[in-house]
């Protein structure tokens, strides 16, 4: 039969399940987005913006069972959604990248758009195909995607030539999708190692990552076994649930909340499921692990990486950890934990009253907020945080139960995520309620995609956090510099620009109106109304996490530099007194 590849590529994408693509047509894919119109399974959406396009899909994959596809115009669709497509390779979030290629059956050079897309896309992808006949159409989209979701999962990228996508080729049947996805083979004596390192330690503690997040029961089994307590990476916040009394928080060290310093203060072995102890996660390194560490995670390039494991597993965790659960319970008798959940509930209670009791002045005081949208929120409500000192803000004081999801840019950090974010989790999953936490830095990159939003009639409520600087960095700035450069962000009228797109909105300006003012934006969201909340936060009091990784890094400097940044530092607060 005859066929466009533009026609062959639909099927293909119907086939892996793909419901939806996010993009902008041009001349280059525009035969491409005709085919998908045709389609009674995928829906095209249109963005305002590529690089929110690679964050809806981002989010798509986060929060479903289904892969996110980015279709875009060749080059510049391309470079402007490469912030996302880096997102997810870092984070390991499975994605397929479509794009137009200039023509291949031509001799002239200096076509539209015509610049090596190989080259752009092969350090922010798992793997990269240009398809140059008919043939290979659906058998690239195939192997694309089972790249993309195996082992460690990434985005692939595949370019497709603008020619072969208008004109008729001759193919052969199109092929049904087979699925086969190995996973590493478990190794019993790792498993056997592991048990004796866990089931003799005087303190275990329990490190878990993404990677974790299928196996939140058998975690519990384990921390209830072990007596231990539980902490979470950044992009793992939803992996254990965090009204669990073996739950601390995110991190262990320095960077850490109270609760989880003083629980693994005198940790003698560690189990490490799907985490590779980057640098958000141990705030800056400062989090160290015991020796005697049992690692386990889906890439082996991570284990040992950082830092030395005693026992190192290569394996999905969906298979190793039910496996040291039941070896663990049945090697071992359980431990009394209650001592331990004491000190860990009473540790957490004086944190947020610590936040409470902070005076914010006429401004909306952080532990507020929170306390009111937790209580306020469904138990497996989707939150989707940006960008910036807000997320650590969340990280610390808004707990996210069993069921629920939470998003974030993790180790590409890229700001902009959060709008396009919740776009693609509320798209897949309309049940559920799904609310965005974003700077106001981090709301005027991609804060225009709220038009998309508008369009599909998606309920979601955005607590923009205005508060008028880039808080984050002009936090980092104040200590060492005392003084801050190009963090002061543009006014912006969010009511003005919530009616021009298509928006409702919602101030909260200070503590006596915040549980009226969630109220009202949840109430709009529930009526499939997107709602933009300008909440005017407060950011005087730091979170931990800023607190404890400021520290770290001043104590790696030698004395010289060390005295030279301090003193610095204190000839300037002196100048700025007189």
């Amino acid at each position: 039969m005859r066929k466009t590849a533009a026609w062959l590529v639909r099927q293909a994408l119907e086939q892996i399940g793909v419901r939806y693509t996010f993009g902008i047509p041009g001349v280059h894919n525009i035969e491409l987005y005709d085919e998908l119109k045709e389609s009674d399974s995928i829906l095209p959406l249109l963005v305002t913006h590529e690089g929110g396009a690679a964050f809806m899909a981002d989010a798509v994959s986060r929060v479903s069972d289904t892969v996110g596809v980015l279709v875009v115009v060749p080059a510049a669709g391309l470079t402007h959604a490469m912030s996302g497509i880096g997102e997810a390779f870092l984070d390991g979030i499975p994605m397929l990248v479509i794009s137009g290629g200039v023509r291949n059956d031509m001799e002239q050079g200096f076509q539209l758009h015509d610049v090596d897309q190989q080259a752009l896309m092969r350090p922010l992808t798992k793997a990269t195909y240009k398809i140059e006949s008919y043939d290979e159409v659906v058998s690239t989209v195939y192997r694309a995607y089972l790249k993309a979701i195996e082992g460690e999962p990434g985005p692939v990228y595949i370019e497709l030539p603008a020619n072969l996508q208008l004109l008729t080729g001759e193919v052969g049947n199109v092929p049904d999708f087979q699925f086969s996805c190995p996973r590493p083979a478990l190794d019993p004596s790792a498993i056997a190692k592991a048990v004796n390192i866990l089931s003799e330690a005087s303190r275990p503690g329990i490190f878990i990552g993404w990677g974790a997040r299928h196996v939140s029961e058998d975690i519990r089994r384990i921390a209830e076994h072990l007596g231990a307590p539980v902490a979470t990476t950044l992009q793992g916040l939803a992996a254990f649930p965090a009204d669990h009394p073996l739950h601390t928080g995110m991190g262990f060290g320095p960077a850490a909340v109270p609760a989880a310093q003083n629980a693994f203060r005198d940790c003698d072995a560690m189990l490490a499921v799907g985490t590779r102890f980057a640098e958000i996660c141990t705030g800056s390194y400062g989090a160290v692990p015991p020796k005697a560490l049992v690692h386990v995670d889906i890439n082996p390039g991570a284990l040992g990486r950082n830092y030395p494991a005693a026992v190192a597993i290569h394996a999905d965790s969906r298979d190793v950890v039910p496996a040291l659960a039941d070896a663990l319970l049945e090697a071992s008798d359980a431990r009394d934990a209650s001592t331990l959940e004491n000190s860990i509930a009473a540790d957490k209670a004086a944190w947020l009253e610590e936040w409470l009791r902070h005076d914010s002045a006429d401004r909306v005081n952080p532990g507020r907020f929170f306390s009111a949208l937790r209580s306020r929120l469904d138990h497996d409500a989707i939150v989707v945080a940006d960008d910036g000192n807000h997320t650590f803000m969340t990280a610390e004081l808004m707990p996210i139960y069993q069921g629920g999801d939470y998003l974030s840019p993790t180790d590409f950090n890229c700001m902009g995520y959060c709008v396009p974010g919740t776009i693609g989790a509320k798209l897949t999953q309309p049940g559920r309620q799904v609310v965005g936490i974003v700077g106001d830095g981090a709301f005027l990159m991609t804060g225009l995609e709220t038009v998309t939003a508008a369009n599909h009639q998606l309920g979601i409520a955005w607590f923009v956090f205005n508060d008028g600087e880039l808080s984050q960095i002009a936090q980092a700035q104040e200590l060492p510099y005392q003084r801050k450069t190009c963090t002061t962000v543009g006014a912006l009228d969010y009511r003005a620009f919530a009616a021009a797109t298509g928006c409702e909105f919602v101030s909260i300006d200070n503590n006596a109106v915040v549980e009226a003012g969630i109220e009202q934006a949840l109430g709009l969201m529930a009526e499939n109304r997107p709602v933009i909340v300008d909440v005017r936060i407060d950011y005087s009091k730091k979170t931990q996490f800023t607190v404890g990784a400021v520290k770290t890094n001043l104590d790696r400097f030698d004395t010289r530099n060390k005295l030279r940044i301090v003193g610095r530092a204190l000839w300037r607060k002196v100048r700025k007194k007189r």
